[in-house]
């Protein structure tokens, strides 16, 4: 149902691969992929950086879809578009189901979401929790440093 509903506002974009940042977004891209009919793949992170793995390749100038299930920072899917780009990809928009930064984040090209949400953050310098050297949790998203 989301991967059809986020393909539909791509139905006519001449998008032509689909690639997610493992692991969350593998699920969602795969089926944004296959409502479009394109193919997919993922990125992953060695060594700190996002990279094609597992064989995948992309073809020079290959109109691209980077699709993630929830956008925070914009922190992934800025690197998978960037892997994509090295790649030779012409990554022509992101997509995700939710965007939990209220609109804000900037991935560097268009982006949409089906639900937008504003998540109240905290600097570290003012959280209660920080002063406290309580351990930081945060599921769904790389660790950051505080």
């Amino acid at each position: 149902m989301f991967g059809r509903a986020i393909a539909q506002q791509f139905a006519n974009s001449g998008i032509q691969l689909v690639a997610s940042p493992a692991i969350g977004g593998i699920v969602i891209g795969h089926e944004v992929a296959r409502a479009l009919g394109v193919r997919f793949l993922w990125t992953e992170r060695e060594a700190g950086e996002m990279i094609l793995r597992r064989g995948f390749t992309v073809s020079q100038g290959e109109r691209t879809l980077v699709v993630e299930d929830v956008i925070t920072t914009g922190g992934s899917t800025r690197d998978t578009i960037e892997a994509l780009q090295r790649a030779g990809a012409d990554v022509v928009a992101a997509a995700s189901i939710i965007d939990r930064s209220g609109g804000e984040a900037d991935v560097g090209v268009p982006r949409v979401a089906l639900a937008t949400l504003r998540v109240a953050s905290v600097q570290p310098e003012i959280c209660d929790a920080c002063k406290l050297a309580e351990p930081v949790v945060k599921p769904g998203s790389r660790k950051r440093a505080v």
